[in-house]
């Protein structure tokens, strides 16, 4: 997959990840439409995320708009992803809050895209979705 010249701004999702680098977005066959899109084609495990479900439920995009940020749900995710990503989902959620989303998408931009390619690197493992480059 290219990157866009322009991140779809429904790609962040409302606990922080940026949904374009995510391995099931850069999927060849039947890519996840990304956590604010419909369900079709998502894991599993997306399908059913409590933090997504409790912003729905508050009426909230973004996780970073309800009182309780961060909450338990968040902290558990963002302990998993700093380790294993090296990906802070409060920064990126504090970032979009203080500088608007426009602004994150386009730091990712620069963040995720194949300098050999154009393609996205997946978050996930480092690794080019276009020409399999390692990060």
């Amino acid at each position: 997959m290219k990157m866009p010249d322009i991140i779809d701004a429904k790609l962040f999702a409302p606990c922080g990840i940026n949904c374009l680098a995510c391995y099931a977005h850069l999927k060849e066959k039947r890519p996840c439409p990304g956590c604010l899109h419909n369900d079709n084609n998502k894991p599993a495990h997306c399908r059913i995320c409590k933090i997504n479900s409790c912003a729905q439920g508050k009426e909230l995009t973004y996780c970073y708009e309800c009182i309780d940020f961060p909450c338990k749900l968040i902290s558990n995710l963002e302990k998993s992803y700093l380790k294993r990503y090296n990906t802070s989902l409060i920064e990126n959620s504090k970032k979009v809050q203080r500088d608007g989303i426009n602004d994150f998408l386009s730091q990712e931009h620069d963040k995720w895209i194949c300098k050999i390619c154009s393609g996205v690197i997946s978050l996930h493992d480092g690794k080019c979705s276009d020409c399999g480059a390692r990060y």
